[in-house]
C-alpha cells in the first residue's frame, strides 16, 4: 500500500496534555515524520501561542487538530489503537517493543484506521485508558534516566512508523544545486600537474635539475581522490594568482 496513506490514517492521540509547549513539539515531531492528524483529549491550554512557538512549522497541524472530552470519542472509527506506557500494568495489553508493534500497527492501517495513544506528561495513561487499546508499547531508555519528554516520545515513535511505511527506506530531500561537480577529465588532470610544475619551477621549489621524487609524489597525492572539474580550476585559479604575483604570468 502506498506509504503516505498508510501514514494518514495513524492519528497520534495526546491524554490530558498539561503542557501548551509539549502539543506543539507533538505536532512538529508529526509533521517531520509525515503524520498529521492530531487528536486533543481534555488539553489543560489549547489553543496557546507557546504551542504555535513549538511547533516551528508544524502550525497546520495544530491548526486542524481534533479536541474531544475522552478518549473514547478520539479513537471513535479506529480499529486498533497502541499505548504507550513505561510499565507493565496488571491488566491491559503486554508491553511490545517500538519496531514490532509498529509493524503490528501498520498491518492494521492498511485495513483502516488506528491510533497511537500518548498519556499525561507527569502520569502516564491511566489503566481504565490503556484498557482502550488493543496493544502497548515501552520504549527501552536508559534504566538509570528513564525519563522522556512527550515531544520526544511522539518523535520516537513517529519516526518508526515512518520507516515501517517505506520498507526502511524513506525518501530523503534532494539539494536544488548539488555540491558535486563532473568528474575531472584525463587531460583536465594533465593540465592541472602541467602548470604546478610550471608555477614550483618559476618560484624556485622545483629544480627541473634535480626533480627526485617530487612529482611522482604529487601525482600519488592527487590521485588519492578523483578530483572533480570545479577542484581543477579551483587550484589553477590558485596557481594563476600565485603566477600574476610573481610575475611570471599564466601560461597554458
Amino acid at each position: 500500500m502506498n506509504p503516505e496513506l498508510l501514514l494518514s490514517r495513524i492519528r497520534v492521540v495526546l491524554c490530558r496534555p498539561s503542557h501548551p509547549g509539549n502539543i506543539g513539539a507533538a505536532a512538529r515531531a508529526m509533521k517531520t515524520m509525515g503524520l498529521s492528524r492530531l487528536y486533543l483529549v481534555e488539553p489543560k491550554q489549547f489553543p496557546d501561542p507557546e504551542a504555535d512557538t513549538r511547533a516551528t512549522g508544524a502550525v497546520d497541524v495544530l491548526a486542524n487538530a481534533t479536541v474531544v472530552r475522552s478518549l473514547g470519542e478520539a479513537l471513535a472509527g479506529a480499529s486498533f489503537a497502541v499505548a504507550l506506557s513505561a510499565r507493565q500494568r496488571d491488566i491491559g495489553p503486554v508491553l511490545g517493543a517500538p519496531r514490532e508493534t509498529v509493524a503490528r500497527l501498520l498491518a492494521e492501517a492498511a485495513e483502516g484506521e488506528v491510533a497511537l495513544v500518548f498519556g499525561n506528561e507527569t502520569v502516564g495513561l491511566s489503566n481504565e485508558e490503556i484498557l482502550h487499546c488493543q496493544a502497548a508499547v515501552t520504549i527501552p531508555t536508559n534504566p538509570d534516566f528513564s525519563s522522556l519528554n512527550l515531544g520526544s516520545a511522539v518523535q520516537v515513535l513517529c519516526y518508526e512508523c515512518r520507516m515501517a511505511a517505506f520498507a526502511g527506506l524513506p525518501p530523503t530531500a534532494q539539494l536544488t544545486t548539488p555540491f558535486a561537480s563532473p568528474a575531472a577529465t584525463n587531460d583536465e588532470v594533465e593540465g592541472l600537474y602541467t602548470h604546478l610544475e610550471r608555477v614550483m619551477t618559476d618560484t624556485g621549489f622545483f629544480n627541473p635539475e634535480q626533480p627526485g621524487r617530487l612529482l611522482p609524489k604529487l601525482r600519488r597525492l592527487f590521485g588519492r581522490v578523483r578530483l572533480e572539474r570545479d577542484e581543477i580550476n579551483i587550484l589553477r585559479g590558485i596557481l594563476a594568482s600565485t603566477q600574476a604575483k610573481t610575475g611570471h604570468g599564466r601560461k597554458n
